[in-house]
């Protein structure tokens, strides 16, 4: 059988360019992208060097020009000294990154002056997204009640703070959350598997927290993948970097969470399109489908992925969807293992 759905927009990835680009760069990162279902993705900001100042900014963008297979929007990130030049930039960026815990890369930002700083001067629309983990969710929380300005936490993982967003929401504070793949489908117990590829930021948790992740799924409002990707070289090294790839793999799991009867399908097209285009206020492009599998089982595998790494932390597991063909703009971008849209046919979005 097969399904046919909207694209879906990942609005948490990396894809390593400027400076890591043997790790990714915008070319191979949105092949993996269509491979997965996905159409849209947003990039985050800390590159080498990172997307801080306007420099190193536009170049980025323009290197996604020449390069990106499907829509691309670039983040920027928020450091103790740029809050001016951030917001300035605000128009032709999808949001504004401030990473508040232990990271891969150096955004990492100290103090709460610099913090205040970007919570005055971000004029939004786009939101403010944030890493944020354990206490700093709750005082992120305390800034987006005081500010009243869109907040979106990334990448959450555990129970508490899925509690503290929740209640957030319920008060009406204009707080928006994402979970990923690895966290809802891997949790600590899989590390003497994975080795050094299970090691990411945040940590996989207990199975406690990835239940609860679960239970609050009607309250969190995307799914993103935190695409991380680094090499099997890097991951094997004596310092391996945190971080999994994800994109090709997503809506797979997901799809298959439906057959297993963990998920309705209407909520894996809330999670991974309609969701992410109302946070960051992204148009679905006109024209554009995905069409899935349905069956199987097949068997998550490295062979044949697109993500310059090759390697996924979701290695032999069974699922039961698999994408078939994408579509976007009413030109097919992707089809049966093979991706079709060349390099700088894609669309940068926001800069003109």
């Amino acid at each position: 059988m097969v399904l046919r759905l909207p694209p879906a927009a990942d609005i948490h990835v990396h894809l390593r360019e400027p400076g890591e680009t043997h790790k990714e760069d915008f070319a191979t990162g949105t092949a993996a992208a269509l491979a997965g279902g996905v159409v849209t993705v947003l990039a985050m900001p800390n590159t080498r060097p990172p997307l801080t100042e306007p420099a190193a900014f536009h170049k980025a963008l323009q290197r996604a020009r020449q390069a990106a297979r499907c829509e691309v929007g670039l983040f920027l990130g928020g450091t103790a000294g740029n809050a001016e030049t951030a917001a300035a930039l605000a128009g032709q960026a999808a949001g504004l990154k401030l990473y508040l815990d232990a990271t891969y890369g150096p955004l990492r930002l100290e103090g709460l002056l610099a913090l205040l700083r970007h919570f005055e001067a971000w004029p939004g629309p786009r939101p403010i997204a944030v890493h944020a983990e354990g206490r700093t969710v709750a005082m992120v929380l305390g800034l987006a009640a005081l500010f009243r300005k869109p907040v979106h936490f990334c990448h959450v993982s555990r129970r508490e703070e899925i509690l503290l967003i929740r209640r957030a929401k319920e008060q009406g504070w204009p707080v928006t959350c994402e979970v990923t793949p690895h966290h809802l489908f891997l949790n600590e117990a899989d590390l003497p598997r994975l080795g050094p590829f299970g090691q990411m930021r945040p940590p996989l948790a207990s199975r406690a927290d990835q239940e609860a992740l679960w239970a609050h799924l009607p309250i969190i409002d995307a799914v993103a993948t935190d695409h991380a990707p680094h090499t099997i070289e890097e991951k094997q090294g004596p310092n391996p970097p945190p971080g999994v790839p994800g994109l090709e793999t997503m809506l797979p799991l997901l799809l298959t969470a439906v057959a297993e009867g963990r998920l309705r399908l209407e909520e894996v097209v809330r999670l991974t399109a309609t969701g992410p285009r109302r946070i960051f206020g992204l148009l679905e492009p006109p024209e554009s489908a995905v069409e899935v599998e349905w069956g199987g089982p097949w068997t998550i595998s490295r062979e044949g992925l697109f993500t310059k790494c090759g390697w996924t932390p979701f290695e032999g597991m069974p699922v039961r969807a698999r994408v078939r063909r994408v579509t976007l703009w009413g030109r097919v971008v992707f089809e049966d293992g093979r991706v079709l849209a060349p390099p700088g046919s894609g669309r940068v979005l926001f800069a003109a």
